[in-house]
């Protein structure tokens, strides 16, 4: 008797039902088709890079988080990526005398750390990433929000928020309180989690970096600006704050709202909001984060911004980019925990499933789901022998939009009969009667 392994995925990595995965791909592929309708080319690169390119920035922590390779008999340090920036960066790099700038890319792909397992926290996830490379243009900053807009739109989970900033403004107000670099990177890092620590906390978090209590009041008042877009404008132009940092930073914002709005994105979907710092020390310029209104306890959907010099580790050249990116694994799993929202209840990608009555039948009803397929539809033989109820009982299982079936009356009037599974109704049509029909719902 053969020894049975007991079935069991490792802990930290996710799989989907077939329900759940055909959603999850609805998702992905709302994703790529509006990257590349903003004109975002597609790159792929390997799960695994070479040790010393993906660390190259080091880091204790990000050396800690990743899973890394050496085969039996090779010298080869290999490193699953951890995110796809690095990778962006080294390709942009090896590849730079063969890209045109500025280079518009997307990369959608799964990527590892090595995490504390915990719930909404995978050791393997995708993301799904845009940047464009070699502009310093704050109209291209704006395209960012407009690429959000338009992706969550399309998901259908109701109104959304894409709060933006500029941390050229920290710059000049850090500047102004005169902060030097280590200190004013405590303080963006410490204002990144304000929404997740309590004013206590937070006032003792500047109070440990060593602010003044006048520091630590226009530091609150500042991020508590608030007010329409133009408002909270004026009110940073009001500030006076003497600094190019601080007045480009305002200039630059102008730029981005003014573009979003010729871009016609609903102006109630984004908002200045000077909390939002992205806490990553790479970030130069424009940032972002966005949230869904009404599930808030979601948190960041999608977040990315500007940063001044990619591929620093690997060339000389000067390359500043922005992007964004959704971690769509992460986020899949935390909408599947609202009740009623994603709706897993097709089993098929295709629409349509064609049953012949009888194996007699089969014949005809071949011929009826390849002439559905040349027509772009997608559609099952059901070729099982079994009797009609448990036939139309594994239809319904499995969410098909329509049942084709098909007997002997069905052939002889070379039609079929069609059966609406959404409004119960029934009659038997000519399969360019069905092609039409299905086509234009």
């Amino acid at each position: 008797m053969t020894t049975k392994v007991q079935p069991r995925k490792p802990g930290g990595f996710g799989e989907l039902l077939p329900g759940q995965q055909i959603e999850f791909n609805r998702l992905l592929d709302i994703i790529k088709t509006t990257y590349e309708k903003y004109g975002f080319s597609p790159i792929d690169t390997p799960d695994l890079e070479l040790t010393e390119v993906l660390l190259a920035k080091g880091g204790g922590e990000t050396e800690q988080q990743v899973y890394s390779f050496k085969r039996e008999g090779s010298n080869t340090d290999l490193t699953l990526r951890y995110d796809l920036t690095i990778p962006l960066a080294r390709f942009v790099a090896e590849h730079e005398s063969d890209l045109v700038f500025p280079f518009r890319r997307y990369h959608i792909g799964k990527v590892h750390r090595a995490e504390r397992q915990q719930k909404g926290r995978y050791r393997e996830f995708y993301q799904c990433d845009i940047d464009t490379i070699g502009s310093n243009s704050p109209t291209i900053d704006a395209e960012f929000p407009a690429v959000i807009n338009d992706v969550f739109n399309q998901f259908g989970f109701g109104e959304f928020t894409i709060r933006i900033n500029n941390r050229l403004l920290f710059d000049g107000l850090f500047a102004t309180l005169g902060l030097d670099e280590t200190t004013a990177l405590k303080i963006l890092h410490t204002i990144d989690k304000i929404e997740k620590i309590t004013h206590d906390q937070f006032i003792a978090e500047l109070e440990k970096s060593g602010l003044n209590e006048q520091q630590r009041t226009k530091i609150l008042d500042f991020i508590s600006i608030s007010g329409t877009n133009d408002e909270i404008l004026a009110k940073l132009t009001d500030l006076g704050f003497d600094t190019q940092s601080f007045t480009d930073g305002i200039e630059k914002l102008k730029v981005v709202i003014e573009t979003l709005r010729a871009m016609n994105v609903p102006e109630s979907r984004f908002v200045l909001d000077l909390k939002i710092t992205r806490g990553l020390d790479y970030y130069t310029g424009t940032v972002y984060e966005t949230t869904l209104n009404d599930y808030p306890e979601v948190g960041s959907v999608c977040s990315g911004g500007r940063y001044e010099d990619l591929a620093g580790y690997f060339t000389n050249s000067n390359l500043p980019g922005v992007g964004i990116s959704i971690g769509l694994s992460r986020l899949f799993s935390k909408l599947l925990e609202i009740p009623g929202l994603i709706d897993v209840s097709r089993q098929s990608p295709a629409d349509v499933i064609v049953m012949p009555i009888e194996a007699k039948h089969n014949n005809y009803a071949i011929a009826v789901a390849s002439s559905l397929r040349e027509a772009g539809i997608a559609t099952m033989l059901y070729s099982e022998p079994d009797a009609l109820k448990k036939k139309l009982r594994f239809a319904d299982r499995m969410g098909f939009s329509y049942v084709l079936v098909i007997g002997d009356a069905e052939i002889e009037a070379q039609k079929v009969n069609f059966k609406d599974m959404t409004t119960g109704a029934s009659s038997v049509e000519t399969i360019e009667f069905i092609k039409e029909t299905i086509s234009n719902r």
